[in-house]
């Protein structure tokens, strides 16, 4: 393993419109915008690089607080960064896995004392750890599965993981992966037309628009399926979705919640819905787990055992403190969503959880909008590494390609990595075929790609005077 110090960060930001609204929980999203930090690392043996990592400043879902404004949100992430950049600045020579665990209760405490809450802090932390650990892989001229399998980040039993004081990470690390394809789960949102008479105004840009557009094209046969917290309105869109699907090939999918339903009761009272419902026979058989249905602020209150006695349950929006898997797991749940944007080194500690405690206990791979670029192939990279089957993707079909980016910084990634992006007369985007993402390129020196955008076509990111 190596140690390095934390030099120099530097944080960017940049625009981007959505071809088509998407609605999750109470937003609807039409725009947003993706951060970008560029870390600079020192080894003990005096070796420096520089290492980069992206993720949408994302609304109304780390926190969902109706009081807060959209701009609210994107100024808590950004407060999340620089409170996380200041502290590794700080915090001296440690290995990759020390620079988490070692300053993780203090980043949550800084975060705490601004009405950050943990799932914010973990935002901050997270694109700093990917930055400095895509540096140090550069340095070493590993890829992120042969980094990990090396343990070069130095992952072991640590104080803020209690519960694995004697898990052997060597060998779970040891078991990693190469990157070769992967599923991709697609999302249907709220508000996503699932025939031509739902479409009320097209984008006629070369890309699917209606769900049966969607399946006749990427060909998926994973499916993530939002719900709304209204059952009738629920059970009569998921008729609509299932009339498309169940037309197609044998598919698989997942029920997101997304912490729509009051109580576990009320949870479960859609899926007996659904259950009655002999339209969604097929639907409900190819449901492979639920993920968080109730809103966080109960979600680790109350048993979930009757919903998970029907399907798996896992936690999503809950996974805020370290241990809310481990308190989930008491509850019923059993699985624990990954995101990139809660950190790999989280990804990894939940991943050994699910070796201990045993077989019916998983972990699902979920998305945040990740972007074309180093955004999405960082995430698919960690999927792979987990070892993980298929991985919600939604950035490609709301997002047109490596939209709001120079032309020349698209061509660049997709001549990097032609197995993952396709050309075409619109410019190069994010290829799915037959639902599969094909990743083999991913294994280059570093977090899932050499090339680095464009910054100087970026903004810097603003000081935030984030107050609550």
């Amino acid at each position: 393993m190596t140690r390095f110090a934390i030099l120099t960060v530097e944080r960017f930001e940049w625009p981007f419109t959505l071809r088509m609204p998407f609605r999750f929980g109470v937003i609807t999203v039409r725009h947003g915008r993706q951060a970008v930090l560029r870390a600079r690392t020192r080894t003990e043996d005096g070796r420096e690089g520089w290492g980069v990592a992206a993720e949408t400043l994302a609304a109304k879902w780390f926190d969902k607080s109706p009081a807060l404004t959209d701009a609210d949100n994107e100024h808590q992430l950004r407060r999340s960064l620089e409170l996380a950049c200041a502290g590794g600045l700080a915090h001296g020579a440690d290995t990759a896995f020390g620079h988490y665990a070692n300053r993780y209760a203090s980043h949550v405490a800084a975060c705490g004392a601004e009405a950050l809450n943990p799932l914010i802090a973990a935002y901050g932390q997270a694109l700093l750890d990917r930055a400095c650990f895509d540096a140090l892989l550069k340095l070493e001229g590993l890829s992120f599965d042969a980094g990990m399998r090396a343990n070069l980040g130095g992952m072991a039993p640590h104080p803020v993981i209690a519960d694995l004081q004697d898990f052997d990470f060597a060998a779970l690390l040891a078991a990693v992966p190469p990157p070769s394809r992967i599923a991709a789960r697609h999302t249907v949102g709220l508000v996503d037309p699932i025939t031509d008479a739902d479409v009320t105004e097209w984008v006629h840009d070369g890309l699917p628009e209606t769900l049966e557009q969607v399946a006749a094209i990427y060909g998926h046969r994973w499916w993530k399926l939002k719900v709304g917290g209204n059952l009738a309105a629920d059970i009569d869109r998921l008729c609509r979705i299932a009339a498309v699907l169940d037309a197609g090939p044998a598919y698989q999918a997942s029920l997101d919640g997304n912490e729509q339903y009051a109580d576990a009761e009320s949870a479960a009272a859609l899926w007996r819905a659904m259950v009655a419902e002999p339209r969604l026979a097929r639907l409900c058989a190819s449901v492979a787990y639920i993920e968080q249905p109730v809103a966080r602020g109960r979600a680790l209150e109350t048993s979930m055992a009757a919903l998970a006695a029907a399907r798996p349950v896992i936690i999503d929006e809950s996974d805020g403190d370290l241990d809310a898997f481990v308190r989930a797991k008491a509850l019923g749940y059993s699985g624990v969503s990954t995101k990139a944007c809660k950190g790999f080194w989280r990804s990894f500690i939940n991943q050994a959880r699910c070796v201990a405690w045993g077989g019916e206990y998983f972990m699902s791979a979920e998305d945040l909008t990740t972007l074309a670029g180093v955004c999405v192939q960082q995430d698919l990279a960690l999927v792979s590494a987990l070892g993980l089957g298929h991985v919600e993707r939604n950035g490609h079909h709301f997002i047109a390609g490596f939209e709001g980016r120079p032309k020349a910084e698209a061509v660049r990634f997709m001549e990097a990595h032609p197995d993952l992006y396709a050309d075409t007369a619109a410019g190069p985007r994010l290829a799915i075929r037959q639902g599969m993402l094909e990743i083999g390129s991913l294994g280059v020196a570093g977090f899932g790609a050499t090339e680095t955008p464009n910054f100087t076509a970026m903004e810097g990111m603003p000081q935030t005077a984030w107050q609550r």
